[in-house]
């Protein structure tokens, strides 16, 4: 049982985790033992959090945007540079967009889709060596970061937001099926209110937000790690194609 949420010999890569959710999982998958490597756009940023991060253990930055194929292909060659495998993949990099439905521009639907929907499958792909090298030993682990909004309706404006993390959702699935025949165990978290950049609503008018939700509070540090820790361990192991919902019980409430 010591063993059972123990990270300890493996090394992961979270998308997006200069910041927020990213780096919430990044600091727990540390603490549990495991080499973390994370990328963000902003090299700067990128670099600063695992300078701070590596207080808690080996954590290394590989800059990109992974919006793009070409950016994916890019990030992946990096951690192919350094490392012959990969246990754990986090897609985690994500984009928001909000703009009446008369007014939704193009622009803010092709930007969200690209990153929140495309970009998982295609770094899943060309990371995909890495994960079968490591998948030899014991199951390899792709956890993609949803969100509630793709389970159930947000009052917000969000369309290409809604619509991407439904598909990733679904996507998941897909994937699950194909990837467990190699030993690549791929599920998902939907989370909901946690404090970040992205979600300003529960960073900003913490209390506000927490009243409207089941649990009394809004998501913290340990909840979002605890949650990546269990699917990424040999804890969840047998978690194929799921997504765990980490929202104090928004879901259900709306």
């Amino acid at each position: 049982m010591n063993d059972l949420f123990s990270l300890k010999g493996r090394t992961a890569l979270v998308t997006g985790g200069s910041r927020g959710i990213g780096r919430m999982i990044a600091a727990g998958f540390l603490a549990a033992g495991a080499r973390v490597y994370i990328s963000a756009r902003k090299a700067d940023a990128c670099n600063q959090t695992a300078a701070e991060l590596n207080e808690i253990g080996p954590c290394f930055s590989l800059p990109a945007d992974v919006s793009t194929v070409e950016g994916a292909h890019a990030l992946a060659a990096a951690y192919a540079q350094r490392e012959p495998q990969l246990d754990i993949l986090v897609n985690n990099a994500g984009a928001a967009w909000g703009a009446p439905f008369d007014e939704f521009p193009e622009k803010g639907w092709d930007k969200v889709v690209d990153l929140n929907l495309k970009a998982p499958f295609f770094l899943t792909q060309a990371l995909t060596p890495q994960l079968r090298k490591a998948a030899e030993l014991r199951p390899a682990k792709v956890i993609h970061i949803a969100s509630i909004d793709g389970i159930s309706i947000n009052p917000q404006e969000t369309y290409s937001y809604a619509a991407s993390k439904a598909g990733l959702i679904h996507l998941t699935q897909r994937m699950a099926l194909r990837l467990i025949q190699d030993n690549i165990v791929v599920s998902a978290i939907a989370p909901g209110a946690f404090a970040s950049d992205m979600n300003r609503d529960a960073r900003d008018h913490g209390t506000e937000v927490a009243a409207r939700v089941p649990a009394g509070r809004i998501g913290q540090d340990e909840d979002m790690a605890g949650a990546a820790i269990y699917l990424a361990s040999r804890a969840g192991d047998y978690v194929v194609g799921a997504t765990l919902v980490v929202d104090g019980g928004v879901s259900f409430a709306r």
